[in-house]
């Protein structure tokens, strides 16, 4: 870990050290009243995926906005924000092993836990270690709605995992996990519309065959923010899981808005510092592949049309200027990522600034957590 912080709270902008991870607090909290409204209005629960920020402070600020609880991906990301004070949490992944069993447990003790399950093997693996410690645990089946990943592929195993959980004592059956990550990046509205309108039907047709044996479903959720206006207006979907809308990517803000769309700002940036300006058409900045994850395409340079940021190595990123620009050595510039949650995965702090200066410095809490 650094021995210096990039800011501390009362700096001026222009004095945050670089590489930094940088949150617009005005547009952050316009983001996340936005989308709290929307939910709210079509009397559906938001539960925001904190897998996107990591940081027990933003999720505490999502809930006192009106957020039942969050979305968590990995159980160790669950404790940092249990001992948070954060009292609601769904595990969005399958739990294998008995030591992360255990842990989910252990968490289900001291707040409401969800988890999600999609083998036989893993149901009883609950089953068992929730009757032998006596502690209730939420258990949601996960279902395949069209994206290849995790989920049971039939309705009948649906049906049948369903009433296995119910015959749990301890195992307490919540509904559907039904979530079309894919369908968040589709580009045009229609693609977007359509899988939905295909996710949507599996998840109607898997809660009927599962009531119809007397079994309540009391919960479908999922979604995501390229989709979440979708989901949430379905009348099928009780619950949305959206959590990049509050920073909005660049992958995000290249999907095509049509009117259903609400319209996210981009407040996560990287301030970045130009180190090298060898020629008129190139320059360097610090913040490389350790500053921004790539996976989704390369950083867009915010708010300027005489650079672009055209390739990433471990500790530069390579700049291709316009014969126009009057960009020099030691300029600093911001970077929009090209996907915020590994990007944010790998700092320590996010700076916090309103206006021109820095308001608070607030803990990645949960960065590295894996297990």
């Amino acid at each position: 870990m650094s021995p210096w912080k990039a800011a501390h709270a009362g700096d001026h902008f222009d004095t945050i050290d670089t590489p930094a991870l940088v949150l617009d607090l005005d547009v952050f909290e316009r983001n996340m009243k936005r989308l709290q409204e929307a939910m709210s209005k079509a009397g559906v629960r938001l539960r925001p995926h904190a897998k996107s920020h990591k940081c027990p402070e933003i999720a505490l600020r999502q809930i006192k906005a009106g957020a039942i609880g969050i979305c968590c991906q990995k159980v160790s990301e669950a404790a940092v924000f249990v001992d948070a004070g954060v009292d609601d949490i769904l595990i969005t992944n399958q739990l294998v092993g008995e030591q992360k069993v255990a842990h989910a447990i252990d968490l289900a003790k001291r707040a409401t836990i969800g988890v999600l399950v999609d083998h036989d093997d893993q149901l009883s693996a609950f089953a068992r270690a929730s009757a032998l410690r006596q502690i209730q645990i939420d258990v949601y089946i996960d279902v395949d709605v069209g994206m290849g990943r995790c989920g049971v592929t039939s309705i009948e195993q649906a049906v049948s995992m369903a009433r296995q959980i119910d015959q749990a004592p301890y195992l307490n059956f919540m509904g559907l996990q039904c979530y079309h990550g894919s369908a968040q990046h589709f580009r045009l509205p229609q693609e977007r519309q359509s899988a939905i309108a295909a996710t949507c039907a599996i998840a109607s047709a898997s809660k009927e065959a599962i009531e119809k044996i007397g079994i309540r479903v009391q919960r479908i959720t999922g979604a995501g923010t390229g989709s979440v206006m979708l989901e949430g207006s379905s009348t099928v979907f009780n619950e949305v899981q959206a959590g990049s809308y509050i920073f909005m990517d660049r992958d995000y803000a290249a999907n095509q808005r049509d009117g259903y769309d609400l319209p996210f700002e981009h407040a996560l940036f990287i301030k970045t510092a130009i180190l090298s300006h060898p020629t008129s058409n190139r320059a360097v900045v610090d913040a490389g592949l350790k500053a921004s994850s790539v996976d989704s395409g390369m950083p867009a340079v915010w708010q300027r049309k005489d650079a672009i940021y055209r390739k990433a190595s471990d500790e530069h990123g390579i700049l291709d200027l316009t014969a126009e620009s009057t960009i020099k050595l030691s300029d600093s510039i911001m970077l929009i990522p090209g996907h915020c949650d590994p990007t944010v995965n790998l700092y320590d702090e996010l700076i916090c600034i309103r206006g021109n200066h820095v308001e608070a410095v607030w803990p990645i809490a949960a960065r590295g957590a894996l297990l």
